[in-house]
């Protein structure tokens, strides 16, 4: 059985996002893990989100079991100056195939996708062709890509997490450079067409065991 994630998009009081990613790094991990369930990540805003956002995900065995919004209430029960959370819940397609979090400091991507159910294949398909081209030619990993829970309608909603060692590699993998480069970007171009709806957001990762990001992006 898969095992299911949540996004939870959560507001902090002016100036105290680190706070707040403390509190959740620490007690509410503790309390997920208590739970059954466990912290993936915690994300600072860099590029498109509002800084006093954070992103969360958390993570859980198996599709069944809890809800999004119950997932929220144990990650944040307690936590002061937690202003709001918009949750989401969404089970892994082509990666990631297990529950380790990313562990790594870089450029961390989310984009989101709304494709209509007949592309959803195509779209995939897509998917696994480009990455590997994309992940040797940039020094970039693709972390994962979730499926939101749509109920099974006429648009798949998706999230692509994706891990650059920098700003500069996300605008050096924007513009092609060889036949080999030209041809992962043309996958990639074709995905975007395929989807009626899309966007992205850069992060930082919170959690990172390799360094803590100092810059003051926002």
């Amino acid at each position: 059985m898969p095992d299911r994630y949540c996004h939870h998009r959560v507001t902090a009081a002016p100036h105290r996002w680190r706070a707040v990613a403390e509190a959740l790094r620490e007690a509410g991990a503790a309390r997920l893990a208590a739970a059954g369930g466990a912290l993936y990540g915690i994300w600072r805003s860099q590029i498109g989100r509002p800084r006093d956002e954070l992103t969360v995900m958390t993570a859980w065995p198996g599709v069944d079991g809890g809800t999004d919004a119950e997932a929220a209430e144990i990650l944040l029960r307690g936590v002061p100056d937690v202003v709001g959370c918009e949750s989401e819940a969404m089970t892994p397609t082509l990666r990631p195939d297990r529950r380790d979090p990313p562990r790594r400091q870089g450029n961390y991507a989310f984009r989101w996708f709304e494709t209509p159910v007949v592309h959803w294949a195509e779209f995939l398909d897509l998917c696994a062709a480009a990455w590997p081209g994309f992940e040797s030619s940039y020094d970039s990993q693709v972390i994962g890509l979730w499926r939101c829970g749509d109920g099974g309608g006429a648009v798949r909603r998706s999230l692509l997490m994706t891990r650059r060692p920098d700003l500069a590699m996300w605008e050096r993998s924007k513009i092609p450079q060889g036949e080999k480069e030209a041809e992962v970007r043309r996958q990639l171009s074709r995905r975007y067409d395929l989807c009626d709806w899309t966007c992205v957001y850069t992060t930082t990762l919170l959690t990172a065991e390799d360094g803590d990001d100092t810059v003051r992006w926002t």
